[in-house]
């Protein structure tokens, strides 16, 4: 946790996307230098769940990364103990839906349900059923 007085930032996708994909090699090299300073507790940084959703459709759609791969770069992301991120447990509990082929936010919901106790209500027949098993 950060102590007082220091700055908090919300990470936006083009962040994250410019840290994973490295094509512009002067902002993932900013990128560093924030995630150094953050580790450094001279920042704090938050990592929201629409933003991790955000990330995930653009390596998916953009870039055409396999879920497997957006999967393990983003928990390995999430991990990371100097990012403070909005519902950590379901952030960090929806990669077997979402690598099994659930759609991110079905994932994520069944994650909240199950990792934070938030229940869920939807019309959802599919997402219905997964809750139940």
């Amino acid at each position: 946790m950060a102590e007082k007085n220091v700055k908090i930032l919300i990470l936006d996708t083009n962040i994250i996307i410019r840290y994973l994909i490295d094509d512009v090699k002067s902002q993932a090299d900013e990128v560093e230098k924030l995630f150094k300073k953050a580790e450094d507790g001279k920042i704090e940084l938050v990592m929201l769940p629409v933003i991790v959703a955000e990330v995930s459709y653009v390596l998916q759609s953009f870039y055409h990364e396999s879920v497997s791969n957006i999967s393990k770069q983003l928990q390995s992301i999430l991990m990371q103990p100097w990012i403070r991120v909005e519902h950590e447990k379901a952030m960090l509990g929806m990669w077997n839906w979402y690598e099994r082929g659930q759609h991110f936010v079905d994932s994520y919901l069944l994650a909240l349900e199950k990792f934070e106790k938030i229940e869920i209500v939807s019309f959802d027949k599919k997402l219905n059923k997964l809750r139940k098993a």
